[in-house]
This record gives structure tokens, C-alpha cells and sequence, in this order.
């Protein structure tokens, strides 16, 4: 003998209603989610953009615990001036973070369980002033769980290392995996095939030219000055400077207004000090270059003579002084040596 549930019509009527209406917030969540990867996929950065109306639908409309999260960066246009904010800068390292989960998770569910958003101050001070948000930079974190006041703020710390330190704070609040941040190339695409097609054309006419004897390599005035660069980095202690990071000065100890730029003592030497004694060494060697090569083509003996004796002069002065800074720096004398036959 078959059995028969008997229900009341106000009891089958609510049972009605509880499924249909189970069944249409199951549905809004699915065709939210849904609306999100449309709006992911159109954007070209993996952004979506929101306002106070898609706010309202996304997160304070839908029954908590919704199926994704939402990581919000907000903006402000009129601020985008202010250097010290660096809202550029985080706005470009936050595409790079939602276009690496994207790229990263591409075929894996996670893909539809976070979403990176943003809102404009001027399109939507009310989920600004929803959000509590006072100042900028500003990055939120709306949980499945959690409503507008009750979400996770990135602190100032976790933009220190730009991407990556938002990439930890993802996966951190939220337990997905963002994986590799994949940066932009310095040079696009096309870029490098401009500026492969440029170095073609000028190693074209650098090989015609050089073959015909026209380039700098073929200027000895070139030669000249690099050789001249050559001695005066090679005397003036350049390279020691480079590898002990020596400063030019320093301050004096007993009048910090003034500067040292001679030290006493040789355990140490300044900038100032070897750019000095290269500059002396350099201002030699030219003289006696031009003695040797340029002098001796001036027809008139006289001009000779006396350009002869004025280098000489000099010459004689620069190595003093140059002796007179090794003997003040390193308290050891260097006197000229006398054959023993001229002593009186």
C-alpha cells in the first residue's frame, strides 16, 4: 500500500520559495563571477574598473561568503601629479601582479576566485567614504567573507618591493598562489626592429666609411686625446680612487666650514689630491710633447729658445711642487743626487 506526504499550501509554499530562492542566489553568484572574467578579459591589463554602482553589485548586494575576493587599488586622477605618492608607479606594479595571476593561472580555478580591481575618487567618493579611505596610496583586500568596513588594508610597508611585495600579501591574506612576476621588456617588439634596422644602416656607411679612410678612428687629433686620457688616469690614482670609493674632501675636524683637500699622512689620499698631482704630471708630459714634436718645426731659433726655456721653467716648478706634496704627505725627503766629485 503506497504512502502519501500531504503538505499545507502555505507549507508547500514556503518550501517553494526557500528553493527559488536558493536557486537564484546561486544563480546571481555564478552570473557575478561569471560578469568579472568578461570584465578581466576585456581589460588589457587584467584591471577591471568599478564604481559605486558595480561595488554595490559585486560585494554589498551579494550574500557573504561570496566565491571570490576582490584586491582593490584606489585612485585619484587629480594626484597622479604628486611624485611622492607614487600612485603611477604602484598603479603600473599593480597591473603587473594581476596580469602574472592571470598569466599564471590560467587554466586553474583560482583564476575565478580573485579579482584585481580599481576605483576613481571622482567617479566614486561614495565607496571611498564607504571604504573609510583618507588618503593614498590605498590598496584593499575585500575577502569572501568580509564587507566593505571589515576588509584587509595593504599597509605602506608591503609596497616596498612594489610587485612583489603585493604578490606576497596576496598570497598571504588569501592563500593563492600568484607564481611568477612576469615584468614588461625594457624594449618592445617593435622598438627592437627599429633600432635593428637603424644599426644596419649606420654599419652600412660605418663599414663604406671606414673602408675609405673617413671615421674617427682615422683622426689622429682622436688618438691624441685618448692617449692624453689614458696618462692623466693612469698618474692622477683614478683607478685607487674608483676602488676605495675615496671622496674628493673632507670636512676639517677642528672648523667643520672648511674643506681638506690634502690629507696629511700616507694611509690615506683624497680625490683632490691625485687629480692634482695627475693634472702636473699631465701638464708635463704635454710640454715635453710639444718640445719633441711641435718646437722643432718653428724655423725662428729665437721663438725656440725662448718657448724652450718658459716649458722648462714650468716643468722644473710642476715637479717641485709635486715633490714638495710626497715630502709634506709622507714625511720622507727626496733630494737630487749630486755626484760625490761636485761636493766641496
Amino acid at each position: 500500500m503506497a504512502s502519501h506526504l500531504n503538505l499545507s499550501p502555505f507549507a508547500f509554499l514556503t518550501l517553494t520559495t526557500i528553493i527559488f530562492s536558493l536557486c537564484s542566489t546561486t544563480d546571481s553568484t555564478e552570473d557575478r563571477t561569471t560578469e568579472l572574467l568578461s570584465l578581466q578579459s576585456r581589460s588589457t591589463s587584467g584591471i577591471i574598473h568599478l564604481n559605486d554602482q558595480s561595488i554595490a553589485r559585486y560585494i554589498t548586494s551579494v550574500n557573504t561568503p561570496r566565491p571570490y575576493s576582490l584586491l582593490i587599488f584606489f585612485d585619484a586622477a587629480q594626484l597622479r601629479d604628486k611624485s611622492e605618492l607614487r600612485l603611477t608607479e604602484l598603479h603600473k606594479e599593480f597591473s603587473i601582479v594581476a596580469s602574472s595571476f592571470i598569466t599564471n593561472n590560467a587554466n586553474h580555478s583560482s583564476l575565478t576566485k580573485l579579482f584585481f580591481c580599481e576605483i576613481e575618487f571622482k567617479e566614486s567618493q561614495l565607496s571611498f567614504s564607504q571604504f573609510g579611505v583618507n588618503s593614498l596610496p590605498h590598496i584593499r583586500l575585500v575577502s569572501p567573507n568580509h564587507g566593505l568596513k571589515d576588509s584587509e588594508h595593504m599597509d605602506q610597508g608591503d609596497c616596498s618591493r612594489l610587485a612583489e611585495s603585493m604578490a606576497e600579501f596576496v598570497e598571504a591574506k588569501t592563500k593563492l598562489s600568484v607564481g611568477t612576476i612576469h615584468r614588461p621588456p625594457l624594449l618592445s617588439r617593435n622598438k627592437i626592429i627599429l633600432i635593428a634596422v637603424g644599426f644596419l644602416i649606420w654599419l652600412y656607411y660605418f663599414v663604406k666609411k671606414l673602408l675609405t679612410g673617413e671615421t674617427l678612428l682615422h683622426d689622429p687629433r682622436v688618438w691624441l686625446a685618448g692617449s692624453v686620457f689614458v696618462y692623466f688616469f693612469s698618474v692622477s690614482g683614478a683607478m685607487h680612487n674608483i676602488i676605495r670609493k675615496m671622496p674628493m674632501f673632507l670636512l676639517d675636524r677642528n672648523d667643520p666650514s672648511k674643506l681638506v683637500f690634502f690629507y696629511q699622512g700616507s694611509g690615506m689620499q683624497l680625490g683632490a689630491e691625485g687629480f692634482t698631482v695627475g693634472f702636473l704630471y699631465t701638464l708635463v708630459g704635454l710640454l715635453l710633447a710639444f718640445m719633441s714634436h711641435g718646437l722643432v718645426k718653428v724655423k725662428s731659433v729665437k721663438v725656440q729658445r725662448v718657448v724652450m726655456i718658459f716649458a722648462l721653467l714650468v716643468c722644473f716648478l710642476a715637479v717641485k711642487q709635486v715633490v714638495f706634496l710626497d715630502n709634506w704627505k709622507t714625511g720622507y725627503g727626496i733630494h737630487g743626487y749630486w755626484p760625490s766629485n761636485w761636493n766641496f
